[in-house]
């Protein structure tokens, strides 16, 4: 039986690299679908709660792993060994940034070798994780090749961006298009066709390269867009002007204005990263990417500003930040998560700290905090904890904070995401952003 027929009735075996944010539903979708689907990944504590039938990502209900588990749809392992008997094979990595800001693809390097060392006939392998424009046609293909195979004919490669949302309960894997682009026509219509299964709509674009940039201009433009509104509630300040006010009167305009939201600075896999690896490959070129690198620098210094708020919020209560109780709300970098990553609540305590605030926060998704060897310690927003501290920050904006009883109970209140909207208190005791 071919791979385009295995595909077609979902008898295909099907193994994604990976069981992140992005690898797991999408390992789910496919094994909801009818394919015998395994999910790789080097974590045993997670392959472990995975065979188990438990979730740890919110998008993914225990109880939806546990039945694809039992009807023999799913499995979760930590050997590579099952790449040589499947028909399709998705690899969904981490792709960070090293310090030094240079692209860290070590982990679809290392994935690929093991795909290579048992690559056969008949499979398609697509890469998800977002990578630098040429990965897949300069990275990828030159190690497969050398198995003597020919692509397009013998194995089928594309790569296609993930666009995941975690916490979206709106757009899931399903209700998101796809976009594929395959190193030649026929791999662009196999990996169209495996997708096709499991989403509404896929979109073919003529190489690998495009998909590539595709994903990295689309968060580019938030990057951009948002060091704007960043810059635009600095501008606002100066001028004692309401920034959200103005954000919502530009919004009334139906047409040529699309609205983004200051904040405490960007989070996530995505944005802070993805332009990023993009100005990467266009200075090896020549090409010096002046915009996105000067996004980056106004979205990195959202942290310190929103520090200095405070500071001079307590300075005008005769207070100093050195020795202040200071209470974090949200360390996620966007609420209703518990991903961390790239988080703008990480800088702003490490310069909390670093100023001398006895810090505390309080997440409702983040059971423990330690970041650069120093251990935060975690409290419930309760209406003790709002009382006792010198001052509320809220970073994260989660739905479970009650605000009203922190706008009214606190000494003062720093917020960075418009979490208090409508809310009002005496004596400026409440900042926002």
């Amino acid at each position: 039986m071919g791979l385009n027929e295995c595909i077609r009735n979902h008898s295909a075996r099907v193994a994604v690299i990976g069981q992140g944010y992005v690898g797991l539903p999408l390992a789910v979708e496919f094994a909801k679908a009818g394919f015998f689907v395994t999910g790789i990944d080097l974590d045993d504590n997670k392959v472990s709660a995975l065979n188990r039938g438990e979730s740890y990502i919110p998008d993914v209900e225990s109880q939806t792993v546990r039945r694809l588990l039992q009807d023999g749809r799913y499995q979760a392992t930590s050997k590579m060994d099952v790449l040589a008997e499947s028909d399709a094979i998705i690899i969904c990595v981490p792709t960070p940034l090293r310090k030094t800001k240079d692209p860290d693809i070590s982990f679809v390097y290392s994935s690929a070798a093991e795909v290579k060392a048992r690559l056969r006939e008949g499979q398609v392998i697509i890469l998800e994780s977002t990578t630098y424009p040429g990965t897949t046609k300069e990275l990828l293909l030159p190690m497969f090749e050398e198995r003597g195979l020919q692509v397009g004919k013998d194995f089928f490669l594309a790569f296609s961006p993930e666009r995941i949302d975690p916490g979206n309960q709106q757009f899931q894997v399903r209700d998101i298009p796809k976009v594929v682009g395959g190193v030649t026509p026929e791999c662009s219509r196999i990996a169209a066709l495996l997708y096709g299964q499991v989403v509404t709509k896929v979109t073919e674009v003529s190489s690998p390269t495009v998909a590539e940039l595709a994903k990295l201009y689309e968060n580019t433009f938030r990057s951009v867009n948002i060091a704007m509104a960043n810059e635009f509630a600095m501008m606002c300040r100066y001028l004692d002007v309401n920034v959200w006010e103005v954000i919502e009167a530009a919004a009334t305009k139906p047409f040529g204005f699309m609205p983004f939201s200051p904040g405490p600075g960007i989070g996530g896999h995505c944005i802070p990263i993805d332009p990023i690896y993009l100005s990467w490959k266009l200075r090896l070129s020549g090409y010096e990417a002046r915009f996105i690198a000067l996004a980056d620098e106004v979205n990195r210094s959202m942290p310190r500003y929103v520090v200095e708020l405070l500071i001079d919020a307590l300075n005008t209560r005769g207070k100093c930040l050195n020795g202040s109780r200071v209470l974090v709300l949200g360390v996620a970098y966007k609420r209703g998560v518990s991903d961390m990553r790239e988080s703008p609540a990480l800088d702003v305590i490490n310069e909390l700290q670093r100023k001398g605030a006895d810090v505390r926060y309080a997440d409702p998704f983040v059971p423990s905090l330690e970041h650069e060897g120093l251990t935060t310690p975690r409290v419930d927003a309760t209406m003790e904890t709002v009382r006792t501290a010198d001052a509320v920050v809220v970073v994260t904006d989660h739905k479970e904070f009650d605000y009203p009883m922190v706008v009214q109970t606190a000494d003062l209140v720093i917020d960075a995401r418009n979490a208090t909207r409508g809310l009002s208190a005496p004596d400026g005791r409440l900042i926002r952003l």
